[in-house]
């Protein structure tokens, strides 16, 4: 029978050696181990959230640049309607919350009487609101109002899917946002979107009532979440379907 020695010397290695008819086996530590383990599945995690944003950057300006391409035409007209109809500027300006709550100037089509025009946003429209042109009503209704945020997008302030951009100050239930729900600035994690999960599932509007105030920040924050490019674009398809088409907005 083969001799067979143990050898083993804590001081000058922290492997275990056990040799066998000369042939050696080595044992790592488990917490080495462990470690190298969750250092690939980091690097991994890291590389998937790089490319993942890499991609929705790709389709943020792929379909900006062509939504304006297309729509140039239809800027044109919305852009005569209003300034034959109403006294004022095209486009209404608005600072809004981004990501990681900077704020920038958000573009839209401008829906109400010059001397009518909330800057700050915190007085929400309401149904049949009488701040609102009769184009307004139109551009509203079609969502058409929100069209010159694709340039948002293309300056990397706004995302084509993502929660709605809010005006600082903005109320929930009649409180402000940050005092209604703790959660909410987490909501700024990313980039704001032009339409978004909490959109197309039918919370969008006012947020008077606690129930729907509610219920956009949680689905502001599934989305966030939830993220993907799939998710992205089934959002854009429901939003075209329900926004555009069955006029939802007001």
């Amino acid at each position: 029978m083969t001799d067979e020695t143990a050898l083993y010397d804590a001081k000058e290695s922290p492997r275990k050696a056990i040799e066998f008819a000369r042939h050696e086996v080595l044992r790592l530590p488990a917490r080495r181990t462990v470690q190298s383990y969750n250092r690939a599945l980091s690097g991994h995690r890291k590389y998937g959230q790089l490319a993942g944003k890499f991609a929705k950057r790709a389709l943020d300006l792929t379909g900006a640049s062509l939504g304006l391409i297309l729509l140039l035409p239809l800027f044109a007209l919305i852009a005569v309607a209003i300034k034959s109809t109403s006294r004022g500027p095209v486009f209404f300006l608005q600072q809004r919350y981004g990501l990681d709550g900077a704020l920038f100037t958000v573009l839209k089509f401008r829906t109400m009487h010059l001397h009518m025009c909330d800057t700050s946003g915190i007085c929400q429209t309401v149904h049949n609101d009488p701040r609102v042109t009769r184009i307004g009503r139109f551009l509203r209704s079609s969502n058409f109002d929100e069209l010159p945020q694709l340039i948002n997008v293309l300056k990397g302030e706004m995302s084509l899917v993502g929660p709605r951009p809010h005006v600082p100050g903005m109320l929930a239930a009649g409180v402000p946002y940050e005092m209604f729900d703790t959660r909410y600035m987490d909501r700024h994690r990313v980039r704001p979107g032009i339409t978004g999960l909490a959109q197309v599932k039918g919370f969008r509007g006012e947020t008077k009532d606690r129930h729907a105030a509610r219920m956009r920040l949680k689905h502001d924050l599934a989305y966030i979440e939830r993220q993907s490019l799939s998710l992205d674009v089934k959002i854009l398809t429901e939003t075209i379907v329900q926004e555009f088409f069955r006029r939802s907005g007001y």
